[in-house]
Formats: structure tokens, sequence, C-alpha cells
């Protein structure tokens, strides 16, 4: 049986067998993007950087922070550029983004030439781990370590998961792909659920364990990589290679080739103006729902006057409702079909955003509501988008596809935010900013619609599942 061009296992054991070690990767990898990007190395980093900028002007013998505002005032100085130690996280979060837009295609192309997927997924996992590990190194104030550690952690994730993606045509059906990612989706945010509820708790009883807080904090960036690398071993044991790759004759020329082919990719990619404009759709959407992830604890610090603990229930309630909104995004889909179970999903995220407008300051009853509509949709959407588009890619160029899917993603995440903050300058307003945000659904909704994925998904030459 072939799907995809791949060589997908007769065998439904040891499909089942290969499918749930597959899903362990993406309860492996979440701790990074959750524990270590979203709750703690942003402000840890910032407070370090500005700890340095402290020491820097105090020995000049000059007031610290003549504003009397550290994250604003104290400028620290990297690679000959100066900029307040407030905006190192913004500007590393856009450096690294850069970076994986031009890593990440090279990664696909040579991942589907490679003679060992899963030795690549290897590589690219424990180097993530190692990375996210050493951040315990970071403190006093070597901010700059922090900067190169996230840089190269946050290639690999990206670059694993470009891999990890592309083995999801060799391991199910074309009528099994869509319960199977919407199942790896959902362990991951309980995975990442799981994981930020122990360093949570690591945070918050520091003091009984003998520790003060950045050492608390160094503790969960090493227990963030173990789990990385740990939880990476299962799904290292249950994949397989399903094909002989085409450069297995020339193992020194994968970069090369891996260079050529995606200018191939780029070339050919405009023969599937379907599969292309779904690509396009996803991209649309997709940055509406990072940029409602984004802001939604600034929307409740700011415009709600939350306290801080209401915004770590938040997230924590965000990852955990999310692990079943996956699940109940792969039974709707197995009953109606990928797509209309993505308009539903989407059209769900437009009462979320209309709803947020109307919640009132300091009710964190109701902002708990807010992150329960979030997290039933975030992982069903993105995880149906994933097995959709899979659906939708020619044979034996899963890799080179994927590194486009995320790459695109990358390259427009800046829109959302940029909307969000435009709005809220030029209105004075939080509400109004949250609420601009459903024109990144409204516009998503008409243009998956508006997919004929049938014939996107026969036009490469692939097998359509009995329901779509």
């Amino acid at each position: 049986m072939s799907v995809m061009g791949s060589d997908v296992a007769p065998d439904a054991a040891q499909r089942r067998r290969e499918q749930r070690g597959w899903c362990w990767y993406d309860w492996a990898n979440s701790v990074f993007p959750t524990s270590v990007s979203t709750v703690f190395l942003s402000l840890y980093l910032t407070a370090v950087a500005t700890s340095a900028a402290r020491a820097d002007t105090e020995r000049n013998g000059v007031d610290p922070c003549p504003g009397g505002n550290a994250l604003v005032d104290c400028d620290i100085s990297f690679l000959g550029l100066s900029f307040p130690a407030g905006s190192l996280w913004g500007y590393l979060l856009s450096v690294s983004t850069v970076v994986q837009v031009v890593v990440l295609p090279i990664t696909g192309a040579i991942a589907d030439r490679s003679n060992s997927k899963r030795l690549m997924l290897a590589v690219l996992a424990f180097g993530g781990a190692a990375a996210t590990a050493l951040l315990a190194l970071v403190g006093g104030q070597n901010w700059q370590l922090g900067v190169v550690l996230f840089i190269l952690g946050n290639i690999c994730f990206g670059a694993s998961v470009v891999v990890y993606y592309s083995f999801l045509p060799e391991i199910a059906t074309a009528d099994e792909r869509d319960m199977v990612s919407t199942k790896g989706w959902a362990f991951g945010y309980l995975g990442a659920g799981v994981a930020l509820a122990l360093h949570l708790v690591i945070y918050l009883f520091h003091d009984s364990i003998g520790m003060d807080s950045d050492a608390a904090v160094r503790l969960i960036f090493l227990s963030s990589g173990l789990w990385w690398a740990a939880f990476t071993l299962l799904p290292l044991a249950a994949l397989r290679r399903h094909r002989a790759p085409e450069a297995a004759a020339r193992p020194t020329a994968t970069l090369t080739d891996g260079f050529k082919q995606l200018g191939s990719t780029l070339r050919e990619a405009k023969h599937f103006p379907l599969t292309l404009a779904f690509l396009g759709a996803y991209w649309v959407f997709t940055d509406g729902i990072s940029t409602v992830v984004q802001v939604a604890p600034q929307y409740g610090n700011l415009e709600l006057k939350l306290p801080q603990d209401a915004l770590i229930v938040t997230v924590l309630i965000v990852q955990f409702i999310a692990f079943v909104g996956g699940m109940l995004h792969g039974l709707l889909a197995k009953r109606i079909g990928a797509k209309k179970t993505i308009l539903i999903s989407l059209t769900i995220w437009l009462g979320v955003v209309v709803a947020a407008y109307f919640v009132e300051a300091g009710q964190e009853a109701q902002f708990y509501g807010l992150a329960a509509g979030i997290g039933l949709v975030l992982g069903g959407t993105n995880a149906l988008s994933r097995s959709l588009f899979s659906q939708m890619v020619p044979p034996g160029r899963e890799a080179e596809y994927f590194s486009l899917y995320e790459v695109g993603e990358r390259s427009t995440s800046w829109l959302g935010p940029l909307v969000f903050a435009g709005v809220g300058q030029a209105t004075g307003s939080f509400r109004l900013a949250i609420v601009s945000l459903v024109l990144f659904f409204a516009v998503g909704l008409l243009l998956v619609a508006l997919v004929p994925v049938r014939r996107a998904i026969e036009a490469v030459g692939n097998p359509a599942p009995k329901v779509l």
C-alpha cells in the first residue's frame, strides 16, 4: 500500500505502534515553547540583562536607570548595537524567527534526501534539549550566553518539528491521518501542561527546598532539557525507515542537494495552486491564533487588571483544555471530515475573540472561561490543518513542503501582533485591539471554505480519505 510515495506499513498493528511512538515527540518538545519560552525565559533573561546594564553603568559612575525604569532606561550592547534591556526578548524572538526562515527549508530538503530521518530527528531533538538544559548556566550578568543558547534551541526545535511532521504520511493512511495528528497535538498540550505544573511547583515552593528564585528557574531550564531528551527516546524507538532515500548513494552531497532541492520545491509548488491556496489560508488564521495566545496575558494584566497568579492559572487551563479539544476535533473530523471541522473551529475562534471584548475588568472567572474557549479550539485547529496539508503535498516531498508550512507561519507571525499594537496605539484601547483580530479568523475561514480539498489532494496524486 503506497500513500504519498511512502511505504505505509500494511500491518495495522505495526502502524499503531509507530503512531503511538510518534505522538510522544509532541509530548517531548512541547516543554520548550511553553515552560521555557512562554513562561520563564523571557522574564528571567530580561532580569539578567537588566542586572548587566546596571553593573555597566555603575562602573562608569552614572545613574544606571536615569528614568527610573530598569526595563526601559538601562541599555545593553550586543554586536555594536545598544538598546534597552526590556527590548531584548522582542528582538531575540525576531532574530530567531529570521534564522528559522533561512534554516527550515534547507532542513526539509535534506530530510527528504537523507539516509535516515530518524537519525536527523534524534540529532535535532537532543541538540535542542542540550541547549535548553545549558540555559541553567545563565545567571549573574551573562545574558549573551542565554541569547546564543535560545537561538540554538529554537533552531533545533523548529527543524526537528519539520522532520517530525514529515513522518505523518509514512505512519498513517489517508483515513487515519486526522485522528493521529489530533492525538499527537492533544498529547503535546497535555505534556506541556504536566511539565508546566511541575515547574510551577518548583518555582512557587523554591524556599521550601532551600533555593532562591533564580536557582529555581535554572533548575526548571535543566529539567526542561532532560524532559525533552528523555521523552524523545520513545518516538525514536518506535519509528522506522520507510523508504530508501534519493541521495543514499551520495551521502556527502546531502547539503548541496538540499539547497538544490529547495529551489526545485519553490519552482514546482506553483504547479499545485490548490495546495498553495490552503497554505495561504493557514498562514492567515494561524497568525490570528498565535497572536491571541501571545497577547492574552498582556490583555489580562493591562486591560483587565488581573493578578499574576490568575494569568498563570490561565496558562494551565489552556494547556489541559487543549488536550480535550484536540481529541474532540479528531472525533468530529472522523465523522464530518477535516475541512468542515476546521471551519467550525474557526467560527468558534471568531466567537472567542468577540467575547474577549466583553470580559469585565477584575473578573477572573470570565477570563478563565475565555481561556477554556481558547483551549477548546487551540490544539484541534492546528492539528487538523497539519493532517489536511499532509494530504495535499506531492509524494516523497513531505519534509520539503512542511518546511514551507513552518517557514510561512513564522514569516507572517509579525502581522497579527502589529495589528494588535497598531490598533491599541491608535485607539488607546486593548479591547478594540483584541477584537480587531477577528479579521484573521474571518479571512481564514473564507479562504479555507473556498479550497476544494478533494481536488487538491487528487491533483498531487494522493488518494483522498473517505470523509472530507
